[in-house]
């Protein structure tokens, strides 16, 4: 073959290798591989060159004469994007190509038959470096092998370069040093990226490790694919449950299309969606995630889904506590100046009444009708005036037995009148608590009123009592009638909310209040058709617990 024609492909192959190998090291090799693949592949490459520069020296040394042939490794060396050097076994330039006498500001210098040390008189900036290199080279003879290093160049600009440079002893038959091959690579700009990737992919891992919030990531079907340990921290879920499963499964069925909704939106609209989902808790509760998905990108194509979930359902209770605190401020205020312009006509009428049934026997029936509204009018002023001003209570010991007791003798005849059976469990002992006595009254009123009134006809009502321990008391008022649907329980307790035809809305309102005045709890467990539950928590002594006064809870 032309010795032209064998040059010219053996450039070709090289720039083949060298863009070939890249190209494919980058499209199927994982990343954690990419550097020891690339380091094989330049050995191989440096090994195979080196083998071929070997050769082509071999044929030099055999044909020195022939410049024919010096031209033709000339152009070779010349023509590869590497510093290559050739030493013999002293340690003496034979050739080096155009790149690195470049390098080391050695152009123009007569280079050939000269050491390291003798050329580091030629540049100033890289005398050292070259000085080095004859120690460098002399590990190399001891090792007897391939020598792989990296080597930092400083550059007259301030700068550094870095080297990857292998180092090829060539030996005779004898065993006595024959040539040294040296051929060095700049990878500054690969080692920077590998940098920048390596700094980008930890700062991508702190980011979504160490986010106080929820990061999921979500295929293009829906899919999860990755979760950080944020979500178990806040759901009580291990991230393994959920990877690798559809998130339509843990949405809830009345948001799930809407959810799902937004979903498609990020995906075609490529554009950021907000929205809050109540999440399955691995307690059995529910908490509210508030959650941003937005699309990733690459290469101008969506791959999926990138989201941050933040747990609000603190905040979201908060501010439903708020607003039914101003709501209830507000209907105080209403409360109590519409409770004393009716409470002072109302002290007449009810005294003009009460003279007419003394005096006009023949219309009693109807006087006591009148007497009968006009005290219920009356106990409604009560409640509005109860929730219009706060109450200064004076707390006294008392037998919580007793209170119920009287309750239970007050209403017993009601309970008749419904057809429902009320029964109570009480220990033996008796129960002596901290408390407004009058006020546990009104709040058992009305809880068993409430019972009895929801109660079907030959139902029953069972309230027991005994202490959790040493510091609370529980009280349970249980029925089996028409339950309370999930919609009313979350209303449950706000002013003039009732399904009662002929309720106020005012009762329980006041209820929570007593509970809440006692530092208790007051929970609501009910289903429909199935009947209701009531939970009230007390302390037995005021102002040594440290309760939440916030009177009310859902378990549906």
């Amino acid at each position: 073959m032309n010795k032209k024609k064998l040059v010219f492909l053996y450039f070709i192959a090289s720039l083949v290798w060298i863009y070939g190998t890249n190209f494919l090291i980058e499209q199927f090799i994982p990343s954690s591989l990419i550097y020891i693949v690339e380091r094989l592949k330049e050995i191989f490459y440096l090994l195979v060159t080196g083998g071929v520069i070997y050769f082509f020296l071999n044929k030099t040394e055999e044909l020195h004469a022939s410049q024919k042939d010096e031209k033709r490794l000339s152009t070779l060396i010349n023509s590869m994007v590497d510093f290559v050097n050739f030493k013999d076994g002293e340690g003496r330039w034979i050739e080096a190509n155009e790149f690195g006498l470049q390098l080391f500001q050695l152009e123009g210098v007569d280079f050939r038959g000269k050491k390291d040390s003798e050329l580091a008189e030629y540049t100033d900036f890289y005398a050292d470096a070259l000085r080095y290199c004859e120690i460098s080279d002399e590990e190399t003879w001891k090792n007897g092998k391939v020598t792989h290093c990296e080597e930092i160049l400083p550059v007259p600009d301030g700068s550094t370069r870095i080297f990857d440079t292998i180092k090829v002893p060539l030996f005779h038959d004898d065993g006595s040093r024959q040539g040294l091959v040296i051929i060095g690579r700049d990878i500054t700009d690969r080692k920077n990226m590998a940098r920048q990737l390596a700094e980008s992919q930890q700062q991508y891992k702190s980011l979504f490790e160490f986010n106080p919030d929820i990061v999921y990531m979500l295929d293009l079907n829906g899919v999860i694919t990755n979760l950080n340990p944020q979500f178990e921290l806040t759901t009580g879920y291990k991230p393994d449950v959920f990877i690798g499963k559809n998130i339509a499964g843990f949405i809830p069925e009345n948001r799930k299309k809407e959810v799902l909704k937004v979903i498609s939106t990020v995906l075609t609209d490529k554009k950021t969606c907000i929205y809050e989902i109540d999440f399955p808790h691995a307690n059995g509760s529910f908490i509210t995630i508030h959650c941003t998905s937005l699309p990733i990108v690459v290469d101008g194509q969506i791959a999926g889904i990138i989201g941050y979930g933040r747990d609000v359902t603190t905040l979201r209770q908060t501010e439903e506590r708020l607003r039914r605190t101003e709501k209830l401020s507000v209907v105080g205020e209403l409360s109590a100046s519409v409770a004393h312009e009716i409470r002072n006509p109302l002290t007449s009428l009810k005294g003009f009444v009460q003279i007419l049934q003394v005096e006009d026997e023949k219309h009693q029936y109807y006087y006591q009708i009148m007497l009968d509204e006009l005290n219920r009018i009356n106990h409604i002023v009560g409640e509005l005036l109860l929730l219009a001003k706060p109450q200064h209570l004076k707390y006294i010991k008392a037998d919580i037995q007793k209170i119920l007791f009287d309750v239970i003798s007050l209403l017993s005849t009601e309970a008749s009148l419904y057809n429902v059976q009320i029964n109570y469990s009480f220990p033996n002992k008796e129960l002596w608590i901290e408390c407004e006595p009058n006020q546990l009254k009104q709040l058992f009123i009305n809880l068993i009123k409430n019972a009895i009134e929801a109660s079907n006809k030959g139902g029953s009502i069972w309230i027991t009592l005994g202490p959790l321990d040493t510091d609370r008391i529980s009280i349970t008022v249980k029925d089996n009638g028409c339950g309370i649907s999930k919609e009313r329980l979350t209303r449950i307790g706000e002013p003039f909310y009732s399904s009662k035809e002929k309720g106020t809305g005012l009762g329980l309102t006041v209820s929570f209040k007593i509970v809440e005045s006692h530092n208790g709890t007051i929970q609501f467990d009910s289903e429909i058709n199935q009947g209701t539950s009531v939970h009230i928590e007390l302390p037995v002594q005021q102002g040594r617990t440290t309760a939440d006064v916030h009177s009310k809870k859902y378990a549906v």
